[in-house]
This record gives structure tokens, sequence and C-alpha cells, in this order.
């Protein structure tokens, strides 16, 4: 295809004085582009889940809410994943404790934000990523350094000012409501999840500990709905919706983003990226809810993602041998507080 100027000779004749060719033309995007891209968009997707899961929970009870999400997830894992299903034993073990983790994790989480905000649901849930160092040192006696200490202090204190708006007279932690002590059982099983998806990573493929950690969740769901709560649903636009976002988009969609783009992204881009998943929370929440965290609140939440960021940039830059597992495991740990 070209473009040709012409100069008319004697008002009839055209002598072409200049041609352009135009051609088809490509901007390139590199793969680590592309990986940068998607995993903020996965965060972005699990920001949002917050607020959406908080509004479908005024038609069905959380737990039956989580069995049926959790079901649909892995299905569609054991299809996406089909090919690579063929296990040890010893994967069989991992993803066996891997689920029951997760189970755990959202079934805190879920029924914490009957009683919490999205945004507070959000900022609580990121603070298992400095509970990973703080674990380590406690039961498995690791070495912390410095700025790793100093990220879960700053975390900490953050956390006390999100989850205790007052002390009062009722003492330290007499303001702390029942939502947000669920999120914090919650945080504590996810960061130990984080710990041993880490490492779980570096022995088996990641397709099949995904997979296998949800349908094992997706059971033990099934068997809590009537042993812990009355399930009750309205089959209402939300619902549907809600389950279907959390469970392809924010759950099969975002492990199988995951396993392809984190092989292009440096593991501090991935733990700075992931720092974004309460932010787009409480913007979503602002937006749509109108929720406004207080003075107290906002800096706790502010504190608390200025902990993670030292603890996993700085720390982990200071001593890269000892960091928990690799991007992949960290991120599986994120992504379930979508």
């Amino acid at each position: 295809m070209g473009l040709v100027i012409c100069k008319f000779r004697n008002g009839a004749e055209c002598a072409p004085i200049y041609k352009l060719q135009i051609t088809n033309y490509k901007f390139p995007v590199s793969r680590s582009l592309k990986a940068h891209l998607l995993l903020v968009l996965v965060t972005f997707v699990w920001g949002v889940t917050f607020v959406q899961i908080k509004d479908a929970l005024n038609d069905v009870s959380p737990l039956l809410f989580n069995a049926v999400r959790m079901a649909v997830a892995g299905t569609a894992l054991l299809l996406i994943f089909r090919r690579h299903l063929r296990m040890t034993a010893a994967a069989l073990r991992t993803g066996l404790w891997m689920g029951t983790l997760l189970w755990m994790g959202y079934e805190f989480q879920t029924t914490g934000l009957v009683y919490t905000t999205p945004s507070k649901s959000a900022f609580l849930t990121g603070v298992s990523v400095v509970l990973v160092p703080l674990f380590l040192a406690l039961i498995w006696r690791r070495h912390i350094n410095r700025w790793t200490a100093l990220g879960v202090l700053v975390a900490l204190i953050g956390l006390y000012l999100l989850t205790v708006p007052n002390a009062g007279s009722g003492g330290l932690f007499s303001g702390i409501n029942k939502g947000d002590a669920l999120t914090l059982g919650c945080a504590v099983a996810f960061g130990f999840q984080i710990i041993f998806m880490g490492r779980a990573m570096r022995l088996h493929p990641f397709e099949q500990i995904a997979t296998l950690q949800a349908c094992v969740a997706a059971v033990l769901m099934a068997v809590s709905v009537p042993l812990l709560e009355k399930p009750h649903v309205v089959w209402s636009p939300r619902v549907v919706i809600a389950i279907l976002v959390t469970a392809l988009l924010a759950t099969a969609a975002a492990f199988t983003i995951q396993a392809w783009a984190q092989q292009f992204t440096p593991p501090t881009h991935t733990a700075l990226i992931f720092v974004l998943e309460p932010v787009f929370a409480w913007a979503s929440s602002y937006v749509l809810l109108g929720e406004r965290l207080g003075t107290r609140a906002g800096l706790g939440a502010l504190l608390i993602v200025a902990g993670v960021l030292v603890s996993e940039l700085k720390g982990s830059a200071s001593q890269p041998s000892q960091e928990v597992g690799n991007g992949a495991g960290v991120a599986m740990g994120r992504e379930e507080a979508g």
C-alpha cells in the first residue's frame, strides 16, 4: 500500500514527485511488560472482589458462598490443567495440606466480611505477608534481618491502629470488632500458606498444587456449610455474578495468568504489584459503597502497606537466600485474599 503525491501539468497530466510506502506496523510489546500488566490486572480483580463479595453476602450465607465458589473454581482448574494432573503421593499430601489452609483462610475471611468493611478486610489480609518472617523466626528459628524486622514492626503498629479505633476505658483491645478478629485469623492461615506454598513450588508442579488445593478446599467448605452455619441463599444477579467472577476470574484465570506471567517478573516487582490489592479494594469500596477510613484507620492502613513494602523489598534484597519460596508461592498466598 502506498501514497503518491503528484504535480499536475497543464491541468491534466500527473507527474509523481514523491511516493510514501505505508505498511502494517506492529508495535512490539515485551513479554516482561505483558507479564507486569497482567499481574496488575489480576491484582485489580482481587481488590474489587472484596466489595463484590461484601455486596453478595446480603443474599447468601458466607460459607455457602465459599463452597459454591470454590466448587466452580476447582472444576475450572481441573479442565484447564487436566493434562498435568498425574501426581505423586508426596504431591497429593502437599495439596491436601495446602487445601486445608486455603479452606481455613477463606472461611475466616468471608465470614469476617459480614461484620467488617471491604477495605479493612483487604488491608488486614495483607498482613499475612509480614507474618511470614515472624512465623519463620518464632517457629522455625529462621534469622530475619533488620529491614524485615522493621517492616513487621511497622505493619503490626498499622494493624493495631486499623483494628482498634480507640482504646478507651475498656482495655487495650476493647475496640476490635468480630469481623476484624476473624480476618486476622484469615491472615494467619494465609501466612502459613505462603510459607508452605513457597516450599511446595520447588518440589511439585504448580498446576497440580493449584488444582488439588482448590478441590480439597471445596470439599471441606461443602462439609462445613451444614455444620457451622444455617445456609441461606437468594439467587440474585449479584450472587451469581460474584460467584462467577471470584471463581473464574479471581481464581482459575488468575492461577493460569500467574503461572505464565511470573516467569518474566522479578519477585520484588511481584511484591510491589501485590501491595496494590488492598489499595484497589479501598478505592473500589470508596467509589461503590462510599466507605471512608477515619484518620486513625487510614494511618494504620498506610503503615501496613509501608511495612509490607519494607519487608518484601528491603528485607528480601538484603537477605535473598532466605526468601520464602519464589514469586509463585507468594502469589498463590496473596491470591486467596480476593
